[in-house]
Order: C-alpha cells, then structure tokens, then sequence
C-alpha cells in the first residue's frame, strides 16, 4: 500500500455492489477494493418469459426471497443447480423459489453464489426481503400457507425497507500490536506493563490477568467513543446495526440501512465520519447487499 499521509484516514471501498465471486449469504466486513460500480443494463440479467406460469409444478421448492405480488418474475437456469426461478403468488405477496429434487442440498461455493445471484437480480428490480440460504418448503401448498399466516409482518416489512439497501462499515485499528498501541495511548495501562515487566522480573499470573482485564475495559471503551462519533455522522443518513466485533483490531462493525438511490450520500457520510479519526484507523465499507440485519423472518413449515 502506497504511504498515507499523516492524519488523514484510511478510507477503503469494497465497492457498491456485490461481486458474482463473493461466496455466502449477506453482508461482508472489510474485502479488498473492487472495480467501480456498474450500473445493470438490459442484458445483464437472464431473459424474463412468462411471469405467471399457467401452473406450478409439485414437489419441494427451495426459497430466495419475499417480494411484493405485483414483482411475478421467472429466470431460466439461474437458480440452485441450475433450476428455472419463478414466483408462487398467494394475496399480496409473493415467494422466489425454484424446484429443487435434490436428496439434500450442501452449502458448496456454487449454491452459495446461485442464492447471492438471484437476489442480487431481484435487487436491481424490486424490493425483497431476503430468506437466508438453505431453506425449503415441501409443496407450493406450504409456501402459500406460510404467505398467508405472516402477509401482515412481511407487508409491513416490506414497506419498511422499500427503496433501502443494506452497506457494510467496518473500522479497525490499522496498527502493528494492538497492545502497544494502547500502552502507547493509556498512561494508566503504560505505568501497568512498565511495573508488571521491568527488568528482567517475570510477571505472576494475577498480575497477567490484572494488566489483561485492563487491556480488555480500555478497549471497550475506546470502541464506544468511536461508535458514539461514527454514530453521530452516519446516524443521519441510514439506520445502524451493530454488529459484534471479530477480533481486537476491529473497532466497529457496522450494517447501515441506506437509500438505495442515494448511496453516493452515504458514501460521503462515512468519508465525514472518516475525517474525525487519524491514520490509526482503517474504514472499509462494502455493498450493496439485500437488508439481512433489518428483516426478521420467521418462517415456519
């Protein structure tokens, strides 16, 4: 990576969309920078046939995505194993699926990025709320049933999130040892190390336990200064999600409910935000992904 100049952050983009080679289900913290947004045209997606199959087929279906009933759409051979993608329709909504025959499915790299594909196409044309991969219903009867006993929820939760994407935003702490860093930062946690190993005097256990525990308290909180300033920025223009952080470096981890139309402002808030903090931390977001961390989906067969 190319020197950084002094006091300025470390801003990173995974881009504004999600790459057909990304393997899982939703929303990624820190990838590495991907070539600029493209805007889908005509052909990027499958040729769209007959919406509204005169009948659907029986047997098992394995689910995508919930959409409102106006969005009746079939794609050919884009779905788990290679499967047609169509609609089972039942009052206002509407299920994505496709037939699946199949002993049993495995979460294998092409069935995690036929189930990202498919929701990355309804993206571009509707509002969904995404079913988390790996799901399957008996017989279309149990699809409509499931439509039918949560139509209320899932129209609320549709209206809710219409129009709105889900970014990532992860902060870290760009630095070598995390714990000199702190020791470096905290004269309380300085004076500690310096009295725990001076010399050539090995420290006890409850002494290493005793500098650990301070370590971990000084961490928490420098993390909730940080999110309180990101917060104040970012909570403007999206809804905020927090996620739980994977490891010490990692500051905050972020999803952000943001207008799909105007993602070049969310853009701008994070760099406002990124401005508040020096080169000793790294923002990287990512997206846009189907709002995972804002649906609750309770389906029940």
């Amino acid at each position: 990576m190319k020197p950084r100049q002094a006091n300025r952050p470390n801003l990173r983009a995974a881009a504004l969309v999600a790459d057909e080679g990304t393997a899982g289900e939703g929303p990624l913290p820190a990838r590495e920078p991907m070539p600029p947004r493209k805007v889908a045209g005509e052909n990027d997606f499958p040729e769209a046939i007959d919406p509204r199959p005169s009948s659907v087929p029986s047997g098992r279906k394995y689910l995508y995505a919930v959409v409102p009933e106006s969005q009746e759409l079939r794609y050919n051979a884009v779905g788990i194993v290679d499967s047609d993608v169509y609609t089972i329709t039942h009052g206002r909504l509407s299920m994505v699926v496709s037939d699946f025959r199949q002993p049993r499915l495995r979460p294998e790299r092409r069935n995690l990025l036929a189930h990202q594909g498919v929701l990355k196409r309804l993206m571009a044309e509707t509002t969904l709320l995404p079913v988390s991969f790996g799901m399957i219903a008996d017989s279309p009867a149990a699809v409509s049933k499931v439509l039918k006993a949560n139509e209320q929820t899932l129209m609320a939760q549709l209206a809710r999130i219409s129009g709105k994407v889900e970014m990532g935003l992860r902060v870290t702490w760009d630095v070598a040892n995390i714990f000199e860093y702190f020791v470096q930062k905290h004269d309380d946690l300085r004076r500690m190390r310096d009295e725990f190993f001076a010399a050539d005097r090995e420290p006890a256990q409850e002494e290493r336990l005793e500098i650990g525990r301070l370590f971990e308290r000084l961490l928490q909180e420098d993390r909730r200064t940080c999110f309180k300033k990101i917060e104040r920025v970012l909570g403007s223009c999206c809804e905020i999600r927090e996620n739980k952080c994977r490891n010490e470096n990692e500051v905050i981890s972020l999803a952000c409910l943001a207008e799909s139309n105007d993602l070049r402002g969310f853009e701008s808030s994070v760099l406002q935000a990124a401005r508040l903090f020096d080169d000793s931390f790294s923002f990287d977001y990512n997206g846009p992904w189907p709002p995972y961390s804002f649906v609750e989906l309770n389906l029940k067969f």
